[in-house]
């Protein structure tokens, strides 16, 4: 009888140790993504190729870091990259080996209510990633520069990779 009790007990408290751990994983993962400095989205592209959009939320402004793969190494990319509809870098990039892809990072202003859109366009084909910014908490306001820094205004013939 003690045997059956124990045995009883066991059944029961798997599945609640199980559903406890789960409502915790959501209740930290809800918390920590409140307020949070980052934000990564999957952009379209109209052929084969795969984008994404990374936003970090730094103290200096918004990093941006915007990825093409098209599995093709040396193919020209021309990027854009816009806040709130207005251009703050364009330049060309190249895939490079191993993977056929590029990376781009920019570190830009921040603005209230920023929307980052970036564009890769090559011969027949384009990929497109657009989020809001990453809200910083506690972010003092007026703490970011007046200007993208490092941006050349569409000057740079390179880019980053």
């Amino acid at each position: 009888m003690i045997d059956e009790r124990i045995t009883n007990m066991r059944r029961l408290l798997i599945p609640l140790t199980l559903a406890f751990f789960a409502i915790s994983l959501v209740a930290v993962q809800a918390a920590s993504a409140k307020g949070t400095s980052h934000r990564i989205v999957r952009g379209a592209c109209t052929q084969q190729s795969t984008s994404k959009l990374d936003l970090s939320r730094e103290d200096r402004g918004i990093e941006v870091e915007f990825q093409v793969d098209e599995n093709r190494n040396g193919v020209p990319w021309h990027v854009t990259l816009r806040r709130n509809g207005v251009l703050v870098a364009s330049l060309t990039v190249r895939t490079h080996a191993p993977s056929g892809s590029f990376d781009l990072r920019r570190l830009i202003a921040s603005r209230p209510h920023a929307r980052i859109t970036a564009t890769a366009t090559r011969s027949g084909e384009t990929c497109r990633a657009a989020t809001a910014a990453p809200k910083s908490a506690g972010a003092v306001t007026g703490a970011a520069p007046s200007h993208d820094i490092g941006d050349d205004n569409g000057r740079d013939p390179g880019g980053h990779h």
